[in-house]
């Protein structure tokens, strides 16, 4: 009897801690579920609406959510509006890599060399050594100019005097030859794979295939940027998988093993730091790992373990494991608003500032 007791007491612990699983792991539809009171989830009400102020008052944004235990909790401007997302365009890449690297298809040490890229400027022996994963680490030690600008190029050593793998510049063209070399080793169109493996699974609400596309300045660099247009609640979406560590409902969208991958150091804040001072200045310190930004070195539990997808003029999804929080926003250049990188590193900080559970 006292067995049967304790079996029994197991079991309702085991089920209460299941309900409690399935009751975090919400996921949107084809629509997002609102919290109807987020004050009772540690959201202050008068909080979110200084917070919103803030928004308003000290920002160019035009779209912002935060979305809770996958729930919206806050929304501001126009979060279904697509546009132009800048360089978190790297970070959607690194996500589509999984699928490819499980099944063999795309060997993360194959060398420049062994799969024949070349440029306008001829590659040098040693930067033909570089491995795709140093590309996705942003440490291939190719200073090339990209197709298109808006990178630490102007930090890069000389030339040749670097081992791949050994040194950290955010690069343009490190990231659109990881772009190339996408598309050629698996002879897919990268919009093609954003469709397949992101926008119909995770049931995006505002893709729209015909936005995106190539450009870049060919006479300098023969790779283009991949650039891409979305939404911000969309972006959420992408924000809430990486969450959920690739898990979407009851399907594994992406590996969960190379969510663990993409997110894991690469290059510390310190070294970053180093290697563009310019970092030291931008509010946060912040690592990287593969073309996701690491937040680090923070003594506020809810920033613990963060990570970012970041992109020029205010493009941004942070998300915030401590606390179950994704958070997405945007800036949309058409109407010339833009916002420094200062700006984005108060944003993410003071999002969170306003969750107190307690």
């Amino acid at each position: 009897m006292k067995h049967y007791k304790i079996l029994l007491i197991l079991l309702l612990f085991t089920s209460l801690l299941y309900c409690y699983t399935c009751e975090a792991q919400t996921y949107p539809d084809q629509t997002w579920s609102r919290d109807e009171d987020p004050s009772l989830n540690g959201w202050d009400n008068t909080e979110r609406s200084i917070f919103t102020r803030y928004i308003i008052d000290s920002t160019n944004i035009t779209g912002l959510v935060i979305v809770h235990k996958g729930q919206i909790v806050l929304e501001y401007g126009d979060i279904q509006e697509n546009s132009y997302i800048a360089s978190c365009r790297k970070s959607i890449l690194a996500i589509l890599f999984g699928k490819y690297i499980e099944s063999g298809i795309i060997n993360l040490d194959k060398t420049l060399g062994e799969l024949n890229i070349n440029d306008v400027s001829e590659l040098l022996p040693i930067e033909n050594t570089a491995k795709i994963r140093d590309l996705i680490a942003a440490r291939s030690g190719i200073y090339l100019n990209g197709s298109n600008g808006g990178d630490f190029r102007r930090y890069a050593p000389e030339r040749g005097s670097v081992k791949p793998g050994t040194h950290w510049l955010y690069s343009n063209w490190d990231f659109n030859v990881a772009g190339y070399i996408f598309e050629q080793e698996t002879n897919r169109s990268i919009y093609d794979e954003i469709e397949s493996q992101l926008a119909i699974p995770l049931q995006m609400q505002d893709w729209d295939k015909s936005l995106q596309q190539k450009s870049g300045n060919y006479k300098v660099s023969k790779f283009p940027a991949y650039h891409m247009w979305f939404s911000t609640r969309d972006m959420a979406r992408i924000g809430l998988l990486m969450l959920r560590k690739g898990k979407w409902n009851e399907e594994q969208i992406i590996p969960e093993y190379w969510v663990n991958e993409i997110i894991k150091e690469r290059t510390s804040y310190i070294e970053a730091q180093k290697s563009v001072p310019l970092l030291k200045e931008d509010g946060l310190d912040l690592g990287y790992g593969y073309m996701w930004w690491l937040i680090e070195n923070t003594d506020d539990y809810r920033l613990n373990h963060a990570y970012s997808a970041q992109g020029a003029l205010g493009q941004n999804i942070t998300v915030y494991p401590e606390i179950d929080v994704v958070l997405a926003f945007k800036t949309k250049s058409d109407y010339r608003r833009r916002n420094s990188i200062q700006t984005q590193m108060k944003i993410i900080k003071k999002a969170v500032e306003i969750y107190n559970p307690d």
